[in-house]
């Protein structure tokens, strides 16, 4: 009997690992056609930095009396500069690139350069960014740290960005996107 026992509690074991790790590579959800290639990166110590502008040093036509900035790490820091691009949606099969449902341990500062991104977050509500030659470059921040999103081109032509990132210092370098499952109620956004 105690035998018999051991031998299911071993089967029982097996199944939930199992159940576990199949679990963790269904929730996933890869980037598709989405390629990110970084420009630059590099490492910062500790800083704390805050720059304040009033009025009088403003340049003419700023919307407000004063320009604050403000940003401190504790820690050492990887600062990445990445250029992304998505390919146009494919005429023949409709698949839309996407960066995939992914979150990041750090934020990042992006600037769309060419086409139209789009941009969802948990409530599903489509944020859209396009650029038009000659106006100014539209821009998103993703403050990352569980903010899971996902950006995809929606249109028929290459669009393209440029991030900035700060994240937490990670020696192998591996730390900068962190794959996340599709929020419930955004499960039909790939």
């Amino acid at each position: 009997m105690r035998r018999k026992l051991t031998w299911l509690v071993l089967a029982c074991a097996a199944i939930l690992i199992v159940a576990i790790h199949q679990e963790e590579n269904v929730l996933a959800t890869p980037a598709n056609g989405f390629k990110a290639t970084t420009i630059a990166t590099g490492t910062f110590s500790e800083f704390d930095v805050f720059n304040q502008s009033s009025k009088d040093s403003l340049p003419a036509g700023f919307p407000g009396d004063v320009w604050l900035s403000l940003q401190k790490t504790m820690g050492p820091s990887d600062l990445y500069v990445q250029s992304n691009t998505w390919p146009g949606v494919n005429p023949l099969t409709g698949v839309v690139a996407s960066t995939g449902w992914h979150t990041h341990p750090g934020h990042s500062l992006i600037i769309v350069t060419s086409g139209t991104l789009t941009e969802y977050m948990a409530d599903c509500i489509p944020h859209v960014y396009t650029f038009v030659p000659g106006q100014p470059a539209p821009t998103l921040v993703d403050p990352g740290h569980g903010h899971v999103h996902i950006i995809r081109n929606e249109g028929p032509v290459m669009a393209s960005s440029i991030a900035v990132q700060l994240v937490p210092y990670d020696p192998a370098k591996g730390n900068r996107r962190i794959d996340a499952p599709a929020p419930e109620t955004c499960s039909n956004i790939q």
